[in-house]
């Protein structure tokens, strides 16, 4: 297999099942191949310790992000006392964060069976939570400003603006993830990630499995406010697409805020009262209800957690990768069971992280059917939402903490072995059921849809 030689310094990664920090370890499996020659790998007997690396317990990409960019992160796990904030910003080029990962599935074993799912396919959940760990790497490398006298920026993932499949994703061949900030306002930045899995006779643009766009804020480490970030400067004429994209959708994002505001004050009143007229039969009269539909209530799954340490991002709250891991597998039963059938993912719709949560939080994960789109009987849309609760029951109070939104359909060989499957329309049976339904047909309307055809899913 070969990539493209233009392509960014790579960071091998390995399986990891032996410590990484035994420097007298002879298991070749167990050490990271670093290949970017600016990574900075100061002697592993200086290393802190093990407690104080957490990230090395999520999965061996963030175990290869760790050992690549340990000097930038242990100035954050240690920031100087009393220091003062970054005095100047500086003017960043794309291609200086521009980081790239290499999973070496076609020759090491253990790492594919670590990857691996019933269909023999990479594993959405464990990619998810790697795909927002490359993009915190590369948000600390934007902001990095080489001063070790100023205090580091505190840097959190805000939202997943989307991230869609283009194509199944196969665990027995290599696969890279290349990744970049393509944006930056005053203190948000938007980073753009393509998995690519190259097959012989295949070109660099047919080679992209998966696209995702993460969007990081910037808080000063010591008051908690924003702080603005480095500038970006783009400079070939993909790179300035890329930008002017991003900046339509940040303007994008501000004008919908406002919009559901309007739409809130003026009320919305007959597509509620249409959306809640199915509803109000299963209510009222179950006997004479549809039976091709069924109460979204009737869709729900929950899941319930105490978060561990082992979950710890470099800030000490938990890893976004690991929540947005969480949802994925909790959605995925959701539609499976919800189907009949076994679904196949097609995107991420949208996340918001709306608040941090803590090592010791008690966080209780809520799935539902949103809503369904059957309009292609081939590939019927099955929408889920999965809300993140952080519960204190000793306070008696639970706060939402974040938000997923997930697209599936049925797997083309499942629904080839069953002729008969159908997928049930899902109706609200509360208006705050139906404001949710709606406000995410508005999102999906603003943002066409990227979902792979028909044809791709196998």
């Amino acid at each position: 297999m070969e990539f493209n030689p233009s392509s960014p310094p790579t960071i091998s990664v390995v399986s990891t099942f032996a410590n990484p920090f035994d420097i007298n370890s002879n298991n070749s499996s167990s050490l990271l191949q670093i290949s970017d020659p600016n990574t900075l790998n100061p002697n592993p007997q200086t290393k802190k310790p093990i407690a104080l690396w957490p990230g090395m317990y999520h999965s061996p990409v963030t175990n290869a992000l760790w050992e690549a960019r340990s000097k930038m992160f242990d100035r954050l796990l240690d920031p100087p006392k009393d220091a003062p904030p970054q005095s100047e910003l500086l003017t960043k080029l794309p291609n200086q964060s521009r980081t790239s990962i290499l999973y070496n599935l076609s020759t090491d074993y253990i790492l594919r069976e670590q990857y691996r799912d019933p269909w023999n396919e990479v594993r959405i959940g464990k990619l998810l939570e790697d795909l927002d760990a490359l993009a915190g790497t590369i948000s600390v490398k934007h902001c990095y400003d080489d001063d070790c006298t100023t205090r580091p920026l505190l840097l959190v993932t805000a939202s997943v603006d989307k991230i869609v499949l283009k194509k199944p994703i196969s665990v027995d061949v290599d696969l890279k993830i290349i990744g970049s900030v393509i944006w930056v306002g005053r203190s948000s930045i938007e980073i753009q990630l393509d998995v690519i899995q190259f097959y012989k006779g295949s070109d660099a643009l047919n080679s992209v499995a998966l696209t995702a766009n993460f969007i990081f804020v910037a808080r000063d480490s010591k008051t908690g406010k924003a702080a603005p970030v480095n500038r970006l400067s783009p400079e070939t004429d993909e790179e300035k697409l890329l930008f002017e994209e991003a900046e339509a959708r940040s303007k994008l994002r501000k004008r919908k805020r406002i919009d559901e505001r309007k739409e809130c004050e003026n009320g919305g009143v007959n597509r509620l009262e249409a959306l809640l007229a199915e509803g109000r039969i299963f209510c009222d009269m179950p006997a004479l209800a549809d039976r091709n539909s069924i109460l979204l209530r009737d869709t729900r799954l929950e899941n319930s957690l105490i978060c561990q340490p082992q979950q710890r991002n470099i800030h000490g709250r938990i890893f976004g990768g690991f929540l947005m891991h969480r949802a994925f597998e909790l959605a995925f039963s959701t539609a499976y069971a919800f189907a009949g059938l076994v679904p196949y993912f097609l995107e991420v719709d949208h996340v918001d992280f709306l608040r941090p949560v803590d090592v010791g939080d008690f966080l209780r994960l809520k799935s539902c059917v949103l809503y369904t789109e059957l309009e292609n009987p081939d590939q019927p849309l099955i929408n889920i939402e999965v809300v993140a609760h952080v519960t204190r029951p000793e306070l008696r109070s639970s706060e939402v903490s974040n938000t997923f939104y997930f697209t599936f359909t049925v797997r083309q060989e499942a629904k080839a072995t069953n002729n008969g499957y159908r997928i049930r329309n899902v109706v609200p049976a509360t208006e705050e059921e139906a404001r949710r339904v709606l406000e995410r047909i508005d999102a999906k309307t603003l943002q066409p849809s990227k979902t792979c055809p028909t044809n791709n899913i196998s």
